[in-house]
C-alpha cells in the first residue's frame, strides 16, 4: 500500500483506477518550492508500484496549475540552487523528474485549471493528454528572471509544435493564452474552467478501462522519441541554466520579484 497521506504539498486520491495527482500550496499560487519537486520526482514512482491505478490526473488546487519555480525562494539564495538549499547545484534533480514523467507507462491527463509557468507548463506538457481552461496562460519565462529554459521547455515545446513557434515563446518568455494553446497544438482541449476537471476524468477513466497493455506500451513507444530527444538536449540546457543561476541578471530577477518591480539586466 502506497503511504499518500505522507506528501506535505501534494494531494493524491484514488478511485476506480484513477489517481488524481493535485499541486497543494494554492496560497501561493502553487509555487514549487523543494520540498514540492521533491514529491514530484517520488510520485511517479509510488504511482508505478500502485497496482490499483490505470491512468492519472494531474491539477492544482484552487485557481492555478502552478506559477513554476518560487522566485521569491530563488532571491534568499544568492549564488546556490533553491533546490538544494544552498547545496552544490544537481542537475540531475530535473532531468530525473523529466525522465520519470516519460517512462510512467500509466497514461497521465493533465488538467489545466489556471496559469501554468516554468517548471510547472514543462510538467504539464510531458504529460500525454491536457484539457485547458479558455482563461489559463501557459509558458515558459525562465528568460524573463534570467535563466536558461534548462528544465525540459527545450526539448517539448518544439517537438509539440515545431521549432520557429517553440524559440519565439521560449526567447521571449511569452505566455500563451489557451486558445491560442490548443490552436497551434500546446493542449488538446480548451475549455471553460468549470469543465476542465470533468473531461480530464472522463478521458483519465476511459483509459483506465481500455486495453491495459495496449494502452501503457503504445505510450512508451511514442515516448521512446521524446525520451532521445531529451537525451540530447537537456545535458546542454541543464549545463547552460547552471551557468545563469550564477549570473547577476537572474539575481537582479529574482531580487525584482520580490520587490516588485521591472529588472534591469546588464548583460552578465
Amino acid at each position: 500500500m502506497v503511504a499518500y497521506e505522507t506528501y506535505e504539498h501534494l494531494k493524491i486520491e484514488v478511485a476506480d483506477k484513477v489517481a488524481l495527482v493535485v499541486l497543494n500550496r494554492p496560497e501561493v499560487r502553487n509555487a514549487m518550492n523543494r520540498t514540492m519537486i521533491r514529491e514530484l520526482q517520488r510520485i511517479w514512482r509510488d504511482l508505478a508500484d500502485d497496482k490499483s491505478v490505470h491512468a492519472v490526473v494531474l491539477t492544482g488546487a484552487g485557481t492555478h496549475f502552478s506559477v513554476g519555480g518560487d522566485v521569491k525562494q530563488m532571491s534568499s539564495r544568492p549564488g546556490g540552487d533553491f533546490l538544494n538549499e544552498g547545496e552544490q547545484w544537481d542537475p540531475a534533480v530535473s532531468r530525473r523528474l523529466v525522465q520519470q514523467l516519460l517512462e510512467l507507462d500509466k497514461p497521465i491527463v493533465c488538467a489545466i485549471n489556471g496559469d501554468a509557468a516554468g517548471l510547472a507548463a514543462t510538467i504539464a506538457l510531458f504529460c500525454d493528454i491536457s484539457v485547458m481552461a479558455d482563461t489559463a496562460r501557459i509558458g515558459d519565462p525562465h528568460v524573463r528572471v534570467g535563466l536558461v529554459a534548462g528544465d525540459g521547455g527545450a526539448v517539448i515545446w518544439p517537438l509539440l509544435i515545431g521549432m520557429l513557434r517553440a524559440k519565439e515563446y521560449l526567447l521571449r518568455g511569452v505566455m500563451v493564452p489557451a486558445r491560442e494553446a490548443e490552436r497551434v497544438g500546446l493542449v488538446n482541449y480548451c475549455l471553460p474552467p468549470d469543465q476542465v476537471l470533468t473531461k480530464a476524468r472522463e478521458i483519465a477513466a476511459e483509459l483506465a478501462g481500455g486495453a491495459t497493455w495496449a494502452v501503457r506500451w503504445t505510450k512508451l513507444a511514442i515516448n521512446a522519441a521524446i525520451k532521445e530527444r531529451a537525451n540530447l538536449v537537456l545535458p546542454a540546457s541543464y549545463a547552460y541554466e547552471h551557468i545563469t543561476m550564477e549570473m547577476e541578471d537572474h539575481k537582479e530577477a529574482a531580487t525584482a520579484f520580490k520587490e516588485k518591480r521591472k529588472p534591469a539586466f546588464k548583460g552578465r
